[in-house]
């Protein structure tokens, strides 16, 4: 049996605690709109975590009033090689033979391996 595609992994069950656009604004001390901007410029990604629910961002990826550290730059990377928010939400949280998952090694500033890993996904 082969490993289920990232798309098809439940976010729910994988993303501990989600914050609503209104949510993730205030954090960030922005606007609704601008949380908008950040996701469209791939600062931010957000995905519907479970059926009958919004658009919503993984509260792990603001830490300080700001974007995890090394986060944009990743998820620049995994669009441009065709991965969607959701599959790299997925991803993210998924153990990746990292200390913890690719997530907790951006927030403890362990970015080169995870961007390494990334970049290798693409082949």
């Amino acid at each position: 049996m082969s490993e289920p595609r990232l798309a098809d992994h439940d976010l729910a069950a994988l993303v501990p605690d989600w914050l609503d656009w209104a949510e993730t604004a205030t954090l960030l001390d922005v606007t609704v709109a601008k949380v908008r901007t950040m996701i469209r410029d791939h600062e931010l990604a957000a995905a519907v975590p479970a059926p009958g629910q919004g658009q919503q961002v993984p509260a792990a990826f603001i830490q300080d009033g700001f974007p995890v550290k090394g986060l944009p730059g990743l998820l620049t990377l995994m669009h441009d090689n065709k991965y969607d928010d959701r599959e790299i939400i997925a991803w993210l949280f998924l153990d990746q033979d990292l200390p913890g998952s690719p997530i907790d090694a951006l927030r403890e500033n362990r970015g080169t391996e995870v961007k390494r890993r990334a970049q290798a996904m693409a082949f």
